[in-house]
């Protein structure tokens, strides 16, 4: 069992959440609540390992986030 970090964010156009496993080739969906998103993830997740030839110590790992302030 391994645990990904994934980015979520609003989409108020389309107004569904967006979800992004970073460093997972594919590993992106949307949904209309966060429940939908958490399930839509894991089962994109899962299909992206299964097709992931390499070792999964070598797939990118989460360090944090920064928040970037700029003058707009």
């Amino acid at each position: 069992m391994r645990t990904f970090s994934a980015y979520v964010e609003w989409d108020p156009e389309a107004k569904l959440y967006i979800g992004i496993v970073p460093g997972i080739r594919g590993a992106h969906t949307q949904a209309a609540t966060l429940d939908e998103l958490s399930s839509n993830l894991k089962e994109v997740l899962e299909l992206c390992l299964e097709e992931y030839k390499g070792e999964l110590d070598d797939l990118p790992r989460f360090v944090g986030l920064q928040q970037i302030e700029v003058a707009v």
